[in-house]
């Protein structure tokens, strides 16, 4: 399979998701979809961790699993919607438990030799 076959592949852009994504999306394919996904890592990243897991994904198809409902182009969890920056707001902050030695500008800084 040429570099530009990566569209046919079962999975839109399998070669950037993590191990944890592709393990649960590649439930849904039928095994001769996950053998096309098999044959294209081994032509090409030959990823140890992702081999092995595509060859006992076609172990479970052959012993009779099936594959699961889902929608292999559904959203990814790294790809949460509506979470944008830090989740840490003022009210989950942690109170300051002291000042600086050198002080802050609304409380002064101690001396060395004040030690109270």
């Amino acid at each position: 399979m040429a570099d530009g076959g990566r569209s046919a592949l079962p999975l839109p852009d399998y070669d950037h998701l993590p191990i944890g994504g592709l393990e649960s999306r590649v439930r849904s394919l039928a095994p001769e979809e996950v053998e096309t996904l098999l044959s294209y890592e081994r032509t090409h990243a030959d990823r140890l961790p992702v081999t092995e897991l595509l060859t006992a994904r076609l172990e479970q198809l052959d012993a009779g699993a099936e594959p699961t409902s889902g929608d292999p182009q559904a959203l990814r969890p790294e790809q949460r919607a509506g979470r944008h920056g830090s989740p840490v707001s003022p009210t989950t902050s942690p109170e300051p438990y002291s000042p600086p030695p050198h002080g802050t500008p609304d409380q002064r800084g101690k001396p060395k030799g004040d030690r109270a």
